[in-house]
C-alpha cells in the first residue's frame, strides 16, 4: 500500500508543473510525513482546465452511510478497480493526481525489524500519483471531498521492500489521466503500470518517520550507517 509520502515543493512549483492558473490552496508548506486522514494537495480537471485544491486522504464514496469508511479506503488496487462499486464509476469521471516528491515504505529485515525507506525519483523531481476522488454529503448538508491513491505491483526496486507501490504516472500521461473525456478502460489501464525502477531510488531514513506527529526535514534525511 501507500500510507505515507512527502510533498516539499512550493506552491509555485505545483502550479507551474500542472499548468494551474489559480489555486484553491492559499499557501503550501513543505510536508515531510503526509499521513492518512490529512488534507492533501490534489489536481483535478473540470473539463476545461486543471485545478489545484485539497482533498482528504481516505475515500468516502458519495453513497457511504458515514465518513468512517474513509479509513479503509486509503488505496485502491489498480488491477481490480473496475470491479469494485466504490471505484468503478470514479474511474470514468473522477480521476485526480496526488503530487509527491517521495513516498515511504517499511522494509522487513532479516532480524524481523522494519526499516523505513524513502523512495524518490533519481532526479529528485516532482511526480504524480494516480488517484480517484468523490464528494460525500452528510445528512445536515456538510460536503466532504476525499481521495484514494491507486497502487500496482512493485517494480524491481520496490519488490524487496514491499509487495505494492503507488501508481506513478509518466509526465506525458498526466493530461490523459485527468481528461474526463477518456473513459475507455483499456486506454486508462495502460497508464496504471509500475514506474520504471531505473528512474527511482530508495534510501533508509530514521524510525521517527513512523510517528504521524513528526513532520520536519529530519524525516527525509538519509540514515547514516553506523558501520
Amino acid at each position: 500500500m501507500c500510507g505515507r509520502y512527502t510533498i516539499t515543493v512550493t506552491l509555485e512549483e505545483l502550479m507551474l508543473h500542472y499548468w494551474v492558473a489559480e489555486s484553491g490552496i492559499p499557501y503550501q508548506q513543505p510536508k515531510y510525513n503526509v499521513a492518512p486522514g490529512q488534507m492533501i494537495p490534489a489536481i483535478i480537471n473540470d473539463g476545461e482546465k486543471n485545478k489545484l485544491g485539497e482533498l482528504k486522504w481516505g475515500l468516502v464514496p458519495s453513497w457511504a452511510e458515514s465518513v468512517k469508511l474513509g479509513s479503509k479506503m486509503l488505496n485502491a488496487r489498480s488491477e481490480t478497480v473496475w470491479d469494485k462499486p466504490a471505484f468503478r464509476n470514479l474511474m470514468s469521471r473522477k480521476r485526480c493526481i496526488i503530487p509527491a516528491d517521495g513516498f515511504y515504505e517499511w522494509q522487513r529485515l532479516a532480524d524481523n525489524r522494519k526499516q523505513p525507506m524513502r523512495i524518490v525519483r533519481r532526479d529528485r523531481q516532482l511526480f504524480s500519483m494516480a488517484g480517484l476522488y468523490d464528494t460525500w454529503t452528510s445528512p445536515d448538508g456538510l460536503k466532504l471531498s476525499t481521495c484514494t491513491i491507486l497502487t500496482t505491483t512493485p517494480n524491481e526496486l520496490m519488490a524487496p521492500i514491499h509487495d505494492r507501490m503507488p501508481v506513478i504516472l509518466q509526465r506525458e500521461d498526466e493530461a490523459a489521466w485527468l481528461d474526463r473525456s477518456i473513459r475507455d478502460p483499456e486506454a486508462l489501464n495502460r497508464l496504471l503500470r509500475p514506474f520504471p525502477s531505473g528512474q527511482l531510488e530508495a534510501y533508509p531514513v530514521a524510525a521517527g518517520v513512523g510517528s504521524v506527529k513528526k513532520d520536519d526535514a529530519d524525516c527525509i534525511a538519509p540514515l547514516l550507517s553506523s558501520g
